[in-house]
């Protein structure tokens, strides 16, 4: 069930209705659960098992930890083991055999390990990293314990969020659970605003470069350099639109709901540093990377080596959390080489003050955009391939829809406007509605119809 389909359309307009109705009431949180598990289960039936398996082990983990506290560490253990292990057999199984059997292969044994044939639930690492955010948070004392588990299921599966995140903390989002929203006029139209900017980014934006992005990346060897620069710089910009989009519809149907969900994009490619990107890129997994991943490692707490063993452990993790795959293993290392060569200069005086804002923009843009071909590319060596012929083929006139770039420079301009004195012009309502508008024009005359599902609900 798309956001951008008339299904959903449908399926929100009478959950909505009902929850108007009990919203004040003990059973909104027993309608906002049974909405999301039809919302799961319209993928396939036995996703909602997975998920309230998952949900039930982590609520009954916590209680034991509160009630019996000297075990605290015990029942912190078999939480993140059980969503660990659920993450490694649906997500990591296939991988790791195919894997296995290749070392068999290298050491001269003949005996393959079966391939196992299993479906990854879409969503899986969403739903999973944040039950176990709120075990750990509890462990630290950052929350406190949700007796209700009707209301905890809510937390962990709230539809809006469930494919794609942004992965919520409990600190934020079971308070708003457990009090009466009040929807107001603003958080209507801001709602009904952002899930437009959201459906404009995938259906107008992220789908169309997607055309051009496919065709150079499925035979990379039939192109040469400009084309292939053309359609790395192209999917820089369709992952953005697609993700964002998500996040930005499913904050909007939240928002209409009375419900406020993170921002988990900050105009990322405006970032003046490697550092500032993942500030601002994907946050709500970054900050979950960051505060129980790198923190926990020990973070920068132990010396300057050990800070950077940690921060690339941390991003080759992050690169692995993304897919059973080498490609997103070497985005996340390739990332995290960058990070430890730039970590000491972006804290200079010198690159602060005196590199200009636009050069630090566009190198971080121009590295960000390399480390996108592995992520992208089928294969390494499709990968290195691409690379190679970048650096290598020849430079003719490739073919490139001139409303791809027109696209991509709209926003772009906008995005830098934002973040300069004209943000109030932009803030006024009646640019807003002009904005909305033109969007919906857009779509209406120009947009054709989408069933492309989002990037991230393979991860």
């Amino acid at each position: 069930m798309l956001f951008h389909s008339w299904t959903f359309l449908i399926f929100f307009a009478a959950v909505y209705a009902v929850y108007l109705l009990v919203k004040g009431s003990r059973f909104r949180s027993s309608w906002l659960l049974v909405a999301s598990y039809v919302f799961y289960g319209w993928w396939n039936p036995l996703y909602p098992l997975l998920i309230a398996y998952a949900t039930t082990v982590d609520y009954l983990l916590v209680l034991a930890m509160d009630r019996w506290r000297f075990k605290k560490k015990l029942f912190l253990f078999l939480s993140v083991v059980n969503n660990l292990a659920l993450l490694g057999f649906f997500k990591y199984g296939a991988f790791m055999t195919e894997n296995l059997n290749a070392l068999l292969e290298q050491l001269g044994l003949e005996y393959a390990i079966p391939m196992p044939d299993l479906l990854l639930p879409v969503g899986i690492s969403f739903f999973v990293f944040q039950s176990m955010s709120y075990t750990i948070d509890f462990y630290r004392g950052k929350v406190e314990k949700e007796p209700n588990l009707i209301r905890y299921a809510t937390f962990v599966s709230l539809f809006p969020r469930l494919l794609a995140g942004p992965i919520e903390r409990a600190r934020n989002l079971l308070p708003q659970l457990r009090r009466t929203p009040r929807i107001q006029t603003q958080d209507i139209t801001d709602g009904l605003s952002l899930f437009v900017v959201g459906l404009f980014k995938k259906v107008a934006l992220a789908d169309y470069l997607a055309t051009y992005v496919d065709e150079v990346y499925a035979v990379p060897d039939l192109y040469q350099a400009p084309a292939l620069v053309l359609a790395t710089f192209a999917f820089a910009w369709q992952i953005y639109f697609d993700f964002s989009g998500y996040t930005d519809m499913a904050r909007g149907i939240a928002r209409v709901m009375g419900i406020r969900i993170m921002l988990n994009f900050n105009n990322p490619y405006l970032a003046t540093g490697l550092g500032d990107f993942w500030n601002r890129w994907h946050i709500s997994l970054s900050t979950w990377f960051r505060d129980y991943v790198y923190i926990s490692l020990g973070g920068n707490r132990k010396g300057t080596f050990r800070t950077y063993i940690n921060m690339c452990a941390t991003m080759v993790i992050s690169g692995l959390w993304h897919g059973a795959q080498w490609t997103f293993v070497m985005w996340g290392g390739v990332h995290a080489l960058g990070r430890v060569f730039t970590r000491r200069l972006e804290q200079t005086d010198f690159y602060r003050e005196r590199v200009p804002r636009g050069i630090k923009q566009a190198l971080v843009f121009l590295f960000v955009s390399f480390c996108w071909i592995f992520f992208r590319a089928a294969t390494i060596s499709d990968a290195f391939l691409i690379i190679k012929r970048i650096v290598t083929s020849g430079f003719a006139d490739p073919r490139c829809p001139v409303l791809m770039l027109a696209q991509i420079a709209v926003v772009w301009v906008y995005q830098f406007l934002y973040e300069s004195r004209f943000k109030r012009v932009l803030e006024l309502g009646a640019v807003r509605i002009a904005l909305v508008v033109a969007m919906l024009l857009y779509l209406a005359l120009f947009a054709t119809s989408s069933t492309r599902p989002f990037i991230y609900f393979q991860f």
